[in-house]
């Protein structure tokens, strides 16, 4: 089979591929967030209800147990002169001698033997001058722990201090226990591994990110930028405030897959955002993985798949249009105006250079059919986004803005949006940057659409923001499936990203969702990242992205395969060039490369081969991974079955 490229290509900014992060599957409180406690402030709510009616029950003791079990301990929950108005709960603890309180940590706490913790707590104590213990814990042997000194004056004090690992060990306790009977106040725990990156960011999963090298980074959601009501949405600003003044949040997805059968109450009831990463930090965030940062803000319009709630046009939508001139300011602005102050209090003086701005996710505008009698849809999200525009560019004509097409394609929704879009780029070339497209798919659709792009207008950029395979019958979409990711639907987005690269100029950005998953605590499958408290794995769609990510030039070239489920996409950069081939056949081919220019010989070959139904594992990371394949010509080689394969010329 003979492969041919040629020069007639065109030029590309090249580093389309970038992470887009959604607080779902415990991504955050649970995972990228480096803190290791689960309800460390006492402020989780147990959230249960389906579509436009929701129920908020305050559960602060939830994830703290009496410890050890059985001891003579009381707890309660209180609101009365607290440590903070915005997060009001705390902890009374009546305990007698060498008892207190674990906490449940997820799975537990993992230690790494010599590792180093950072611990700290609020304490009040009116009448209780004996000693406390703070540590981690295993069938009662202290495998780190630390003696504090409580004052017996009424006042809310701070304790902070480093707790180094004497063992490694799995599923241990944290607890802090009393020396002697007492009772004493507590709010706000804490616990770091001091490996943590920027003391924030867990490193495993972080070096994960980083090592994909993304181009940018879109947070927060998804869905939790929207909200299950507007209350519930995302709030960037309460996340600019010290952090245990950060105002708790219940978690969008706490509330998906409730109904009549699980009494409109899922597992996940009380998965929420305590904010401990908000804005500032995702900023540093992208510092560190050295992208773009691609915050996302809401249009007053609540999640369209869990609600009917929004603000309407007029007064009502000024606060979310601040929001967004704000956020541009806290990000870029100087630290003499209002919201650079803010950043340069918080650690920054210099400006982070926002040029992304996302504005809605996945919106569409309601009702087709009062479209029709020329009634003006109910959420006018068209109306809205266009004020967003034109309020931003007045004021920040740079910025690029993110819009959206909507959650489907080839809907009449995403006919309409791209209507839309296309009308007011010819009135105003700068209206969006590119438009934000989503598809969930089985790999039938990806190999059949592969070609998308080739027809696509070329007046509309795409960001394709969130897509995946979802193989029929591998678990995806549901609970916790790590075989959803197996290498049937990795290999079927590679076969579709030939298309995107090779259309780079229509398909400027794209961006795999959902990144992450944590085992036992997930709402969606398949994910590209998974982990538990021990450890993590990359999943083949992970190593998919990764290769487009390192090995896509600046400038694209034509490809062609003489055979159907031959899929390739081919560019250069710096006298490489970087050829990429799908075969999505259950046989194996002898491929021959040819050209109308010198592109050189083969120098490296980075293949991912295996069966349909492989996938990566925690006991198995490294099942569908790239490996190295020493060339045996220079310019031919064999394609195996199901394989992905990165060819490396140099002339």
């Amino acid at each position: 089979m003979k492969i041919t490229l040629s020069q007639e290509g065109k030029f590309s900014s090249g580093g389309t591929i970038g992470l887009f992060f959604e607080d779902l599957n415990y991504a955050l409180d649970g995972g990228l967030y480096a803190e290791m406690l689960e309800n460390r402030n006492f402020e989780a709510k147990d959230v249960h209800g389906e579509w436009d009616h929701y129920l908020v029950d305050e559960d602060g003791g939830y994830g703290w147990t009496p410890y050890p079990a059985g001891a003579d301990v009381s707890l309660e929950i209180r609101t009365d002169r607290p440590l903070c108005e915005e997060n009001p709960h705390y902890l009374r603890l009546a305990a007698g001698e060498n008892a207190g309180v674990k906490n449940k940590a997820y799975d537990g706490i993992f230690l790494t033997k010599g590792m180093k913790y950072t611990v700290s707590l609020w304490a009040r104590s009116y009448d209780y001058k004996g000693k406390a213990f703070v540590g981690v814990y295993s069938a009662g042997a202290a495998l780190a722990e630390k003696k504090i000194s409580l004052k017996a004056d009424g006042k809310w004090r701070r304790y902070e201090f480093r707790l180094k690992a004497k063992a490694t060990c799995d599923g241990a306790d944290f607890a802090f226990r009393l020396a002697s009977k007492g009772t004493v106040h507590l709010d706000c725990f804490s616990m770091i591994p001091e490996n943590a990156v920027k003391g924030i960011f867990r490193r495993d999963l972080a070096e994960l990110m980083k090592d994909l090298k993304p181009a940018f980074l879109r947070f927060p959601g998804g869905c939790v930028v929207e909200g299950n009501s507007l209350a519930n949405r995302y709030l960037y600003k309460e996340t600019l405030k010290p952090v245990m003044q950060r105002k708790q949040n219940w978690n969008r997805w706490a509330v998906h897959a409730t109904g009549p059968e699980n009494n409109f109450r899922s597992e996940f009831s009380h998965y929420g955002q305590t904010l401990g990463v908000g804005y500032y930090e995702y900023f540093l965030l992208c510092e560190y993985l050295g992208c773009k940062p691609l915050p996302v803000l809401s249009v007053g319009i609540a999640c369209q798949y869990m609600s009917t709630e929004f603000v309407p046009l007029g007064d009502a939508l000024e606060e979310y249009i601040e929001d967004a001139l704000d956020l541009i300011e806290f990000a870029n602005g100087d630290p003499d105006t209002k919201w650079g102050k803010v950043r340069a209090q918080m650690g920054h003086p210099k400006p982070f250079g926002l040029e992304l701005l996302g504005v809605g996710n996945e919106q569409w505008e309601d009702s087709p059919k009062q479209k029709a009698t020329g009634e003006p849809a109910p959420n006018e999200f068209y109306k809205r986004f266009e004020l967003f525009e034109k309020r931003i560019h007045e004021k920040y004509p740079k910025i690029k803005i993110i819009g959206t097409v909507g959650p489907t394609v080839e809907t009449p929704s995403y006919e309409s949006a791209w209507k839309w879009v296309r009308e007011n780029l010819e009135r105003n070339p700068g209206f969006v940057y590119a438009s934000d497209e989503h598809f969930y798919v089985p790999p039938k659709w990806l190999y059949e659409h592969a070609d998308m792009y080739d027809k696509y207008p070329r007046n509309g950029k795409v960001y394709a923001g969130e897509y995946a395979a979802h193989v029929p019958g591998s678990g995806a979409a549901f609970f916790n499936a790590p075989q959803a990711n197996c290498w049937e639907g990795a290999l079927a987005e590679a076969a579709f990203m030939t298309g995107m690269e090779r259309n780079a100029d229509v398909v400027v950005m794209s961006s795999y969702a959902p990144l992450f998953g944590r085992l036992g605590y997930t709402q969606w499958s398949p994910d590209m990242i998974w982990f538990d408290g021990r450890s993590a794995y990359a999943t083949a769609n992970y190593y998919v992205q990764q290769l487009y990510s390192l090995y896509t030039g600046n400038i694209i070239l034509r490809a062609e395969a003489e055979e159907k489920e031959f899929y390739v996409s081919a560019s250069e950069r710096e006298g490489l060039t970087f050829v990429k081939v799908v075969n999505a056949s259950g046989r194996e081919v002898s491929a021959e490369f040819e050209g109308d220019f010198d592109f050189g010989g083969i120098i490296r070959i980075i293949r991912m081969e295996g069966e349909p139904g492989d996938y990566n594992t925690i006991r198995e990371p490294g099942k569908i991974s790239p490996v190295e394949i020493a060339p045996e010509a220079a310019r031919a080689a064999v394609l195996p079955p199901h394989s992905f394969s990165v060819f490396v010329f140099r002339r």
